[in-house]
């Protein structure tokens, strides 16, 4: 069986050795020694200066809308997980649709100002299968208007723009650590800033809100993570210019041997180093991608339709019409990746493709 990605789990002696630290103290959870030797090595790493790692990649969306004193209207995208906007309507505010690109895929700058009102707080952008945002211009857009910037940046372990890390760009930068992740703890996240005053507020809101053990600085929740996530992230850490490699081989094959006549790829904005995240392709017509779809699983391959649906299609949501986002989620499919897939694996796999387009 061939899935849409494949876990990078580490050798398990690796884990344990590093995970014994922690059973020697009997510390295995509010940030021991493992937590803090991985933060210290994933600022190092990404070229960041602030970083609280989390349970998981959802609450840092949450705790920045929380720490940023939004309400009202956040503006964001139709095209992304379902997690950017159903954090918005959590925290009671109202996500404000805006199309999206057709290439990059990423929300569509030159649509924000028109939605923006006395009502809108912020936006909240997605980077798209490690895609960035038009930064510039969106940065731009929130300066005229006095608005805050959340990017969601689950995808983007490791991408940079404009010669930095993607991650230092907007108020609050988040990412996921989720097993299907380039680099994860199993489940986790983080969230990262350059402003350390934002920086303080974001860590004492995923922390209940204390101030040391007897006193609080305010309200907040538990989005700490454990020394068992994080030896799993130092343990896959010590592996990542290999998973890097192995993505990149498998995104070279599927570049030589699909038949891009007929079906269309992402447009990795210019001035990025991109990570290899996922491989998305866009079929002509919704009926070519579920017949290539039944096709591979015949074979015992499963691509994942992401991002579908269209967010603002969703009841709940009560989005209206996004044309680009909702003719885009149909008839897109993410192909399998993952660092140990060969070529020749993605050979077979791109020609059950092109046989059935």
């Amino acid at each position: 069986m061939i899935n849409v990605t494949q876990s990078f789990l580490p050798p398990l002696e690796e884990y344990t050795q590093i995970l014994q630290k922690s059973w020697d103290k009997k510390w295995i959870t509010n940030r021991g020694e493992l937590i803090l030797e991985l933060e210290e090595k994933l600022k190092q790493f990404l070229g960041i200066n602030f970083i609280t790692i989390t349970t998981n990649g959802t609450l840092p969306l949450q705790i920045a809308i929380k720490a940023l004193e939004l309400s009202g209207e956040i503006i964001t995208t139709p095209f992304s997980y379902v997690a950017s906007s159903s954090v918005i309507s959590w925290e009671n505010c109202t996500p404000v649709y805006v199309d999206i690109h057709p290439e990059y895929l990423t929300i569509d700058e030159t649509k924000i100002e028109e939605k923006i009102t006395d009502k809108t707080s912020a936006i909240l952008a997605t980077h798209v299968f490690g895609n960035p945002c038009h930064i510039v211009e969106i940065e731009k857009i929130a300066k005229k208007h006095n608005l805050k910037v959340i990017y969601d940046a689950a995808h983007c372990f490791g991408v940079q723009y404009n010669g930095e890390s993607i991650f230092n760009f907007g108020d609050v930068s988040t990412c996921s650590f989720h097993a299907t992740k380039i680099f994860h703890t199993g489940e986790g996240g983080c969230m990262i800033t350059k402003d350390q005053n934002l920086h303080e507020k974001l860590f004492y809101h995923h922390n209940f809100g204390h101030n040391g053990p007897e006193a609080f600085h305010g309200i907040g929740i538990n989005g700490k993570t454990s020394e068992l996530q994080a030896a799993l992230g130092l343990a896959v850490f010590n592996h990542l210019d290999a998973i890097f490699e192995g993505r990149k081989i498998a995104v070279e094959a599927y570049n030589q041997f699909l038949d891009f006549s007929r079906i269309q790829k992402l447009k990795i904005r210019e001035n990025t180093v991109w990570n290899y995240h996922y491989y998305p392709v866009i079929f002509e017509t919704e009926e070519i991608l579920l017949k290539v779809k039944e096709a591979l699983n015949k074979e015992n391959i499963f691509p994942r339709r992401y991002f579908y649906p269209s967010l603002n299609t969703i009841k709940y949501l009560n989005g209206e019409k996004m044309p680009i986002s909702e003719s885009i989620s149909q008839r897109i499919l993410c192909l399998p990746l993952f660092a140990e897939l060969p070529p020749e694996t993605v050979a077979t796999l791109s020609k059950l493709i092109n046989q059935n387009l």
